[in-house]
């Protein structure tokens, strides 16, 4: 069960946090993630709480206001050749939707099985 944290600067149009929660949610299910399995949040912050360099650590572009931080919490046992992929199908869609992927940073974490408890306080695995 991933859960997705979409953190952006204030203010966003809900087209445009939708796009960017679609996009994550396809990539995922085409890494294998149940297309029923989401949770996702969206935090928005004004500027002078979510701030960036606009250029590390090496982009062509600088970042602008559009910046998009995607966190996806899952997990552990995911390969970097599963991330890879997530990650060039995830770019491709936001760049045919208009986003510039410079200004898309992802960051994924992972937790052991024993660490979700899903409903109820139950866990799953232990």
């Amino acid at each position: 069960m991933p859960l997705v944290t979409l953190t952006v600067r204030k203010p966003k149009s809900t087209a445009f946090k939708t796009t960017v929660l679609d996009a994550v949610h396809a990539a995922l299910i085409s890494s294998g993630v149940p297309q029923a399995d989401r949770f996702q949040r969206v935090i928005e912050l004004d500027a002078a709480d979510f701030r960036f360099d606009p250029r590390y650590p090496d982009l062509g572009v600088e970042r602008n206001d559009d910046f998009v931080l995607i966190e996806i919490l899952w997990s552990v046992g995911r390969s970097v050749k599963l991330k890879k992929k997530l990650l060039e199908g995830l770019m491709a869609s936001l760049s045919s939707a208009g986003l510039n992927s410079e200004h898309v940073m992802v960051c994924f974490k992972e937790t052991s099985w024993e660490n979700w408890a899903f409903g109820g306080g139950r866990l799953i695995h232990t």
